[in-house]
């Protein structure tokens, strides 16, 4: 009997991150790939993602609903909620052998802590990093303690997976999955990017993601605002911006980037690029700018400059193609000026990325096999303790 991997994703980054390890899975005869979609992937709100996943030639086992339309942290719990009742039933009919799930989002925790419930091994990929303005730094940590195998995309964030009391056995160091889909997706030339957004790429662009830095209060709207409102005075650049996720304060986010762009002839917003598309669009682009992972995992092996805007992605490791800048458009406006001199291209041009090499997927799925098809999983799991001098 083939032995069911069951796949969680829930957004459109976390799709792309997960893509090649579900093309590697598919073609090992023992398994039974099922992928189940849920949160934004569903919602026209969010561009209807999960038509992503089809046309890569994937079957969706299951669509969850569980997206309120609603912008509250009280709305948050309730999906949470609601995930739980749902994909309750759902691991009831399926028993999986193993739950595949990736990163740090609240509807990854709760579908997690009822896999936990129900026996389920779940392995995780990326503990251990740190994102101290976002709330996704707690729910990240307690992923890995309801999780069996830990996939991490550094050595140091391997040690901190160790140091939260996981055996080191079941830790596994394999690096970043960005860098592989840099090195081995087939991108757009340039005139097909442009044919495919309609914009002419023809002027110097930059590339915007921004979302609300879920720890601060009410703080989204000034945010995006000091963005925007520096967008807004380069106009001799096009701004290509990628809108928010589903957080808390997100469409506020969205909002007044519908508004910006009605007004400005510099500013294309797009709910969802697509994996394709969106490294295409970092391909060519002259900076990037935001507070998105992206910037900090994708962006620099492009070798361009990242503008990284405030605390949400604090304590991320970085590499040199980095400026850090405060949430306000006199440092932001200054970080794009240093990104401009010829000193910091140079600088980004022979950046090396930190997150690994292009066998990130080989090695997951490996580790996969070796656990599932010899039984090694054991849930009664001892916790580590890690000597404190």
């Amino acid at each position: 009997m083939k032995k069911i991997i069951n796949i969680l994703t829930a957004t459109r980054a976390e799709y792309g991150l997960l893509k090649p390890i579900i093309v590697k899975l598919n073609k090992i005869s023992e398994f039974d790939i099922r992928i189940v979609v849920t949160g934004a992937h569903l919602s026209s709100e969010f561009g209807l993602t999960y038509q992503e996943i089809e046309k890569d030639g994937f079957i969706i086992d299951e669509k969850i609903e569980i997206l309120l339309s609603s912008d509250s942290t009280a709305s948050i719990s309730k999906s949470m909620g609601l995930a739980m009742i749902s994909f309750a039933d759902y691991f009831k009919k399926l028993a999986p052998d193993l739950l595949i799930v990736l990163g740090d989002r609240y509807e990854t925790l709760a579908v997690v802590t009822t896999a936990m419930n129900q026996r389920i091994p779940i392995a995780h990929l990326y503990g251990g990093e740190t994102t101290e303005g976002a709330i996704d730094e707690s729910i990240r940590h307690a992923i890995t303690k309801l999780s069996y195998l830990h996939f991490t995309s550094t050595e140091e964030y391997r040690k901190r997976v160790i140091q939260l009391g996981e055996h080191p056995d079941r830790v596994y160091n394999v690096g970043g999955i960005g860098i592989e889909n840099v090195l081995n997706e087939k991108l757009l030339t340039k005139k097909q990017l442009e044919d495919s957004l309609g914009i002419d790429l023809s002027k110097p662009y930059g590339v915007v993601t921004f979302h609300p830095v879920t720890l601060e209060n009410n703080s989204s709207e000034i945010q995006i605002s000091s963005l925007l409102e520096v967008c807004k005075e380069y106009k001799d650049m096009n701004f290509i911006i990628t809108k928010a996720n589903a957080d808390a304060e997100g469409r506020i986010i969205n909002q007044l980037i519908d508004q910006y762009e009605q007004k400005n002839e510099n500013i294309y917003a797009f709910t969802s690029l697509g994996l394709t598309k969106y490294l295409s669009a970092l391909k060519y682009a002259k900076l990037v700018i935001g507070n998105s992972s992206s910037g900090l995992l994708e962006a620099p092996s492009f070798n361009i400059p990242t503008i990284n805007i405030g605390d949400r992605q604090k304590g991320r490791l970085q590499g040199d193609s980095v400026i850090n800048c405060e949430p306000n458009k006199d440092s932001i406006r200054s970080a794009i000026e240093v990104s401009f001199t010829e000193q910091f291209m140079n600088q980004a041009k022979e950046a090396v990325n930190p997150y690994g090499d292009e066998n990130t997927s080989d090695k997951v799925v490996d580790i996969i096999k070796e656990y599932i098809l010899n039984d090694k999983i054991n849930l009664k799991k001892k916790f580590y303790d890690w000597k404190v001098d």
